[in-house]
């Protein structure tokens, strides 16, 4: 009987100490990757932040730049229409490189006599400011690093759900070494090994980083 007793108190001996190391490990592990998925968070988010305030300076730009083309278009449109040829050339001179195209286009399209043409062309599909398509752009990849930092925060949160269960195993694997009784050994040895299989399934579905 008493062979027995000391056999099963150095079976959970070896249980609870194999428990407490392989606890310990990946609580410290675990931590580590909660410190490094918030900061993976942060980084994305600081990205999104910049590339919004980006795509709006953008935004801004290009308002203003479609404008300064609108205005010389207004002026050459007058100087035109009153044969002021001179007038009209120094305006279409002056014309910015984006709107070029789209004008030489429109005049093909021969708008004052064809109700085909589009108005203006500002609707000309040549027409096209960087500023406008880099707004855009801009306002895409801030989406991207948004999406990016949620998942970040979620994969942190979820590496924090599994160290507190492995946590709660350190715990119970330290604790059942102060009770005498072998049985609610067995039960707080039990507790700890079933909280850190579980932590150890959950963490073996998440991603991993190893970047500082």
């Amino acid at each position: 009987m008493i062979e027995a007793q000391e056999r099963r108190s150095y079976r959970i001996d070896v249980a609870s100490t194999v428990l407490l190391a392989v606890a310990a490990v990946a609580t410290a592990w675990t931590a580590a990757q909660v410190t490094r998925w918030r900061d993976t968070h942060s980084s994305h988010s600081t990205k999104a932040t910049v590339a919004h305030i980006e795509a709006s300076r953008a935004f801004t730009r290009a308002g203003a730049e479609t404008q300064v083309d609108i205005a010389t278009f207004i002026q050459w449109v007058d100087a035109n229409a009153a044969a002021d040829h001179k007038l009209a050339t120094f305006y279409r001179r002056r014309f910015r490189p984006e709107l070029r195209p789209a004008f030489a286009a429109w005049l093909k399209m021969k708008p004052l006599t064809n109700p085909q043409a589009p108005p203006t062309p500002f609707a000309m599909p040549e027409y096209r400011v960087k500023e406008a398509a880099r707004s855009e752009q801009l306002i895409t990849l801030a989406g991207l690093q948004t999406k990016e930092s949620r998942k970040a925060l979620k994969t942190a949160d979820d590496y924090l759900f599994a160290l507190v269960l492995f946590a709660t195993a350190l715990f119970f694997a330290g604790i059942s070494t102060k009770i005498p009784s072998l049985g609610p050994r067995e039960v707080l040895l039990a507790i700890g090994w079933v909280s850190f299989l579980g932590a150890a399934v959950w963490v073996a579905t998440l991603p991993v980083t190893l970047s500082l």
